[in-house]
């Protein structure tokens, strides 16, 4: 399988990649578009994108999600552990400067103030990471992933800096081909997009069917249309397969109330979903 990630290697995304499917083929983008850009053009290639972040929320990558419809293959809540990596043969106590992405700072906050260090942002983790070992300067150190200590042979000085030890970040597994699981007792998430026909109270009608069949919603996200203030999409996620009546029936009902509608995609929840 090969799989597009934004960043260069040693990134958090790339680790989520190599660790669901061992024996991918990673390929560094330098932005999400590009991601999404090389998997619409390849049906060979997938894409793995962070989402969404149990601590700081959404990435803000739904835009690309409404521009391209990719199909969703997999959801993974990939824990992410930043780790302290210095040049070898430094010691804490030699940093000075911590540099990183600025997510990645602003979750080790309470290490980087405990130890007095100044924190600098840059574009991702892995980058700083590559920046660190370059410089081979010992008062500089980044937090980023093990795996960009291993490319970037850099010296781990402290293993989970971050401030909530359960970090996860929620990433998705996306692709041109649309592909949808067979229906059996696992538990599924349907994935769509809607824009609503111009109407009073258009929500609250087109998601009625969805409280009459008892369907349970776990997201809704909107979000407004290019080059407008006032057209926006939805964005929604639902717990069940497609297949399943109660689904089928509730996107029959939505369907009715949208000027567009479409499925992103049937998918196996994680299992930390129930936890």
């Amino acid at each position: 399988m090969k799989i597009a990630y934004q960043g260069i290697p040693g990134s958090y995304s790339e680790s989520c990649a190599k660790e669901n499917y061992p024996g991918c083929k990673t390929i560094s983008c330098k932005t999400f578009d590009e991601c999404f850009e090389i998997a619409n053009n390849d049906n060979e290639i997938k894409t793995m994108i962070p989402e969404s972040n149990k601590t700081t929320g959404n990435i803000g990558i739904e835009y690309l999600i409404f521009k391209y419809r990719l199909n969703i293959y997999a959801e993974h809540f990939f824990k992410i552990s930043h780790n302290l990596l210095g040049v070898k043969g430094c010691k804490l106590e030699d940093i000075k400067e911590v540099y990183s992405h600025a997510q990645a700072l602003s979750q080790s906050s309470i290490f980087i103030k405990k130890n007095n260090l100044n924190g600098q942002i840059r574009a991702d983790t892995a980058g700083s990471a590559k920046y660190v070992s370059d410089t081979k300067n010992k008062t500089k150190a980044a937090i980023a992933s093990i795996l960009s200590a291993e490319i970037y042979d850099l010296e781990i000085l402290k293993k989970d800096v971050q401030d909530n030890k359960e970090n996860f970040t929620r990433f998705l597994l996306l692709g041109k081909d649309i592909v949808q699981p067979e229906n059996n007792n696992k538990s599924y998430i349907t994935s769509f997009l809607f824009k609503l026909k111009s109407k009073p109270a258009a929500l609250y009608s087109a998601l009625q069917g969805m409280a009459i069949n008892g369907v349970n919603m776990i997201k809704l996200q909107s979000f407004p249309e290019k080059n407008s203030f006032s057209s926006y999409f939805f964005l929604c996620e639902v717990e069940g397969h497609i297949e399943n009546q109660k689904i089928k029936n509730s996107l029959e009902d939505l369907n009715y109330h949208c000027e567009d509608m479409s499925v992103l995609g049937v998918f196996e929840a994680d299992k930390l979903r129930k936890k």
